[in-house]
């Protein structure tokens, strides 16, 4: 599994509040280039959000699916893209002093990613982990610039 953190300068509540956001999903995740909510429930479990993928002239669309949520402290998702299959994205935030922690873990689930999961696709994830938190942690950071720092 693929695990990492990162310490962002703000509160969890305002980590919470781009999580909880449908929208902003693509401004955090590495790889969305727009997201659109399915339903309008966005974070309760079971809700869903569509995301597109540009790579190059093609664009491929899959699913989020909220499986479980803490509200300001936990947020499970399963990413769906056809027929690659599906991936568990689990974040947790932790108060860190007036900071937050966050940790993802994320794997394949279902497909040929869990089925092909090895020691290279694991180091692929980590790399993708740490451009979304940093991505992550700019866009709550950014977000909140003229606020008085917790």
């Amino acid at each position: 599994m693929a695990v990492r953190h990162q310490l962002i300068r703000r509160s969890p509540q305002d980590v919470w509040d781009v999580l909880a956001d449908p929208v902003r999903y693509s401004d955090w995740v590495v790889g969305p280039s727009k997201s659109t909510p399915l339903d309008r429930h966005w974070p309760e479990p079971g809700a869903r959000l569509r995301y597109s993928v540009r790579l190059g002239p093609w664009t491929g669309e899959g699913v989020t699916t909220v499986r479980h949520r803490e509200r300001g402290r936990e947020l499970e998702l399963e990413a769906s893209f056809g027929p690659l299959g599906t991936a568990r994205i689990f974040l947790v935030l932790r108060p860190w002093g007036e900071e937050t922690l966050v940790i993802c873990d994320e794997h394949p689930l279902r497909g040929p990613a869990g089925t092909l999961h090895n020691p290279v696709s694991e180091a692929l994830l980590q790399l993708r982990h740490r451009g979304m938190l940093a991505r992550l942690a700019k866009v709550v950071e950014q977000e909140h610039a003229g606020a008085r720092h917790p």
